[in-house]
């Protein structure tokens, strides 16, 4: 009766293992693919952070249009005096120009880097957390691999409707938190493309 009753409560735990056990073995081979454009569109913290982003851009804007200003107010008291003007003064402002002239370039790369290295650090936290929610669908469902099927960014060039999970990821996105900012940093993080106005140029000086 003894041992009865423990094969009746041993064997349902074996089943359990041995299932457990054929899970894990288990060889995924499905393939899904996602549109990761929607996907960022949803991320979790996005819209702040493009605030963050669209600020920095504007501040370096903001800057570089003083020196412009600057430079096209010196632009117009040259072309104005030009006529009247000694070599050697001449020489002193188109000088002054040229100097303006490679001062706001340097600025403008200066500010490009910068905006370049805050887009990077405000983007990350929000790619991990789209990575992590993408991998956490892959291994639920078992799929080998995800692939990326945004509008000229995925290599997909035909492919079953029904391998489509983006919107199943994007259900996910909108019901996970966003990222925490770093400490110093109170804005959520994400991106825009790039700051308004750092690749204008400035006027040049007329050639002597």
């Amino acid at each position: 009766m003894r041992s009865m009753f423990r094969a009746t409560v041993i064997a349902p735990i074996l089943c359990v293992m041995v299932a457990a056990s054929a899970r894990a073995q288990q060889v995924c081979t499905k393939i899904a693919y996602v549109n990761t454009q929607a996907l960022m569109e949803v991320a979790p913290g996005r819209v702040a952070a493009e605030s963050l982003l669209n600020k920095t851009g504007d501040g370096f804007r903001v800057q570089l249009q003083k020196l412009q200003d600057s430079a096209q107010t010196m632009l117009t008291n040259y072309q104005k005096d030009q006529a009247k003007l000694t070599p050697v003064a001449k020489d002193k402002a188109e000088k002054a120009l040229q100097a303006i002239e490679a001062d706001i370039q340097t600025k403008q790369q200066q500010f490009q880097q910068q905006f370049d290295a805050k887009r990077q650090e405000v983007m990350a936290p929000i790619t991990d957390v789209v990575k992590k929610v993408l991998d956490d669908v892959r291994a639920e469902d078992c799929y080998a691999m995800i692939l990326d099927n945004a509008p000229g960014a995925g290599s997909i060039v035909s492919a079953d409707k029904n391998l489509d999970i983006t919107d199943r990821v994007v259900s996910r996105l909108r019901a996970t938190p966003a990222a925490k900012a770093k400490a110093g940093d109170p804005t959520p993080k994400g991106a825009p493309a790039a700051p308004a106005g750092v690749t204008s140029k400035p006027p040049k000086p007329p050639a002597r």
